[in-house]
């Protein structure tokens, strides 16, 4: 990976998008630490440390680079993008207007999608402001003096605040994606994750060693199995019939369909993520994550082991789902039916649907479990070591991390490899 970054800066034009990222990251971390108007951070900061870093907003917190905890104008981060583009991507399918833009209209319906995500993304922008705002309020009426000015245009200036700055971080991810190097959004939660790390590793080195050793060898483990299961996949066999036009003959092939092992990548785990957390969520921001909860306490709080078993129900039912979205059997039968593609042994048509159906539920099975391996080991880790949970270490945060190292090492060795192409006249 090194070797690929070094080889990239040689190359003015690679060098400049590199270049490009890491001011835009720059620039991002910088707003991260810009406190918003009428909230005293330093005193959340520390109710946060003690009371609410064990709790779901401990993973929005690592998630945003800790700026959640700090009431930054950044503090909801990429999350309602994130949430606008699931929420679009599921009304595509249910919603056949939004199907028709983004199949038959190409590029257009594509930028009439992209501007809807945009509107909702303000939207969800504003609606989790208020909910953040309210937040706030209720820990400030409870004793704290986390808001410094009460009345209605200091919550409006706080609420359209996180609203600009959750517009904000939506705008430098897909500056990132057009003029730099990988997807924006992935990079922006890559960064966050990272600059987290320097606090992960402080508080393994106050741990015991044989503690600090188990868990640093057991991360390192959950590194080269998601590496491994992310090149890992299934090629089924396609055999191409030969076709005679005029003197010419074509086709004749034999090539293979790839489907991943890890197809749906960590979709899952965010949807299982926002929906068993969703209590925890609501109790959390209307300020009833105390002490007398017991519901809280003993089922929804993410240290529970019905928290934990919920979870990984979850993450099997939306790796089915997410697959189904994905992969559709019998458009890709007929797709082979029509380019005079087979798979040897099976007939056109509905046999090899229900084949390439089969392939792909075992595929699913497998991954689900991959997903679930991943994200309830940090969880159950929590439950049998003690301080384990306070090390904001989550599956979803080394998928993320090593899945974006990954894809921007080969889109930096795909760049490299189309500037040193030399062709066939050479």
């Amino acid at each position: 990976m090194f070797k690929t970054l070094q080889n990239a800066w040689g190359i003015p034009e690679l060098r400049k998008k590199l270049i490009f990222t890491m001011l835009m990251l720059l620039i991002y971390r910088i707003g991260n630490v810009i406190p918003v108007p009428y909230i005293d951070a330093s005193t959340l900061a520390t109710y946060f440390d003690s009371t609410l870093s064990n709790t779901i907003l401990g993973l929005y917190d690592a998630m945003s680079g800790s700026a959640f905890s700090q009431a930054s104008v950044l503090a909801l981060g990429i999350q309602p993008y994130i949430n606008a583009s699931i929420i679009i991507q599921l009304l595509t399918i249910a919603i056949p207007a939004l199907e028709r833009m983004a199949k038959e209209e190409g590029e257009v319906g594509k930028k009439k999608i992209e501007k809807i995500t945009r509107y909702s993304t303000v939207a969800l922008g504003l609606l989790l402001g208020f909910a953040y705002y309210t937040m706030l309020r209720n820990y400030a009426s409870s004793g704290l003096d986390i808001i410094t000015a009460k009345g209605f245009l200091p919550a409006v200036v706080i609420i359209l605040a996180f609203t600009a700055g959750s517009t904000l971080v939506m705008w430098m991810g897909e500056q990132i994606t057009e003029f730099g190097i990988g997807n924006g959004i992935s990079m922006i939660l890559f960064a966050n994750i990272v600059s987290g790390l320097p606090g992960t590793f402080s508080r393994l080195i106050g741990m015991k060693w044989w503690i600090a050793t188990i868990i640093g060898v057991i991360m390192l483990l959950l590194v080269v199995f998601i590496v491994f299961i992310n090149d890992a996949e299934r090629r089924i066999p396609i055999q191409y019939a030969k076709r005679v036009v005029g003197r010419k003959v074509y086709g004749g092939q034999n090539t293979n369909l790839p489907i991943k092992v890890a197809m749906t990548g960590v979709m899952p785990i965010i949807f299982a993520q926002s929906i068993a957390s969703l209590p925890a969520t609501i109790a959390t921001f209307a300020g009833k994550a105390g002490e007398k909860n017991w519901w809280y306490n003993n089922i929804w709080s993410s240290n529970t082991w019905v928290y934990i078993a919920f979870y990984g129900l979850l993450i099997f039912f939306f790796s089915w789902f997410y697959s189904t979205i994905q992969y559709d059997p019998v458009e890709i039968s007929n797709n082979l039916k029509k380019n005079g593609g087979f798979i040897p042994g099976f007939r056109p048509g509905k046999p090899t649907a229900d084949f390439i159906k089969k392939v792909i539920g075992k595929i699913v099975i497998f991954g689900a479990v991959y997903l679930a391996i991943v994200a309830l080991l940090p969880l159950i880790g929590g439950k049998v070591v003690p301080n384990v949970q306070n090390l904001a270490i989550g599956g979803t945060s080394i998928i993320i991390v090593v899945g974006v190292a990954l894809e921007t090492v080969k889109a930096l060795e795909a760049q490299m490899l189309m500037r040193h192409y030399k062709g066939f006249l050479d």
